[in-house]
């Protein structure tokens, strides 16, 4: 029962010295690898993030885990992180398949219903996103989109829908041959 509370300096003395190890380790792994090892644009990064988080946790905490297979499990999880992201850049339907694509979910102030229930999202979620936007009214908005990574883009209207950066949003297919009067009339002239 007292190895509850106080358990010996050696194992104090472990975690001080393995644990400021294996963060100098972390630090030097994600400086060499770049700033996309950290960003959190879409699902994958996010477990990445969490996955390197656990790993120095169990480092520290863990006297079965050797800081030499610790510092490994960085090097592995930054180098598969860095191989996806390059494949995503590179291949398409490894694109697709690790990243998704943004979902419409509200176009020129009507709510696209079929795109809501897929993404789980509720009405009141794009009036509250809508409202962080600082816009009261929906009719102001041009697209209401569900990034990649879990958050909403509020997109106000556009004067010039041939450069939009509504592209490539799921759901737009069907609205991309929509254009502005004032569009058209720049056009003409």
């Amino acid at each position: 029962m007292e190895n509850i509370l106080y358990d010996g300096w050696q194992g104090l003395a472990r975690i001080l010295i393995v644990g400021i190890l294996a963060y100098i380790s972390l630090i030097l792994c994600l400086r060499i690898s770049g700033k996309r090892t950290l960003a959190k644009m879409n699902a994958f990064d996010l477990v990445v993030t969490v996955s390197l988080g656990s790993t120095l946790a169990s480092i520290i905490l863990s006297d079965g885990v050797a800081l030499a297979e610790g510092v490994g499990a960085f090097v592995l999880l930054i180098t598969l992180q860095f191989v996806v992201t390059w494949s995503s850049v590179r291949i398409r339907w490894v694109r697709q398949i690790v990243t998704g694509e943004p979902q419409l979910l509200l176009h020129g102030g009507h709510f696209v219903s079929a795109a809501l229930r897929r993404a789980r999202v509720t009405k009141s979620e794009v009036r509250a996103a809508v409202r962080s936007a600082g816009i009261s009214d929906l009719n102001a908005v041009q697209a209401v989109v569900l990034e990649t990574d879990g958050s909403f883009s509020v997109v106000r209207g556009a004067d010039r829908p041939e450069n939009s950066s509504l592209v490539d949003v799921r759901g737009m297919e069907a609205r991309d041959h929509v254009v502005s009067p004032a569009a058209t009339a720049r056009r003409e002239n």
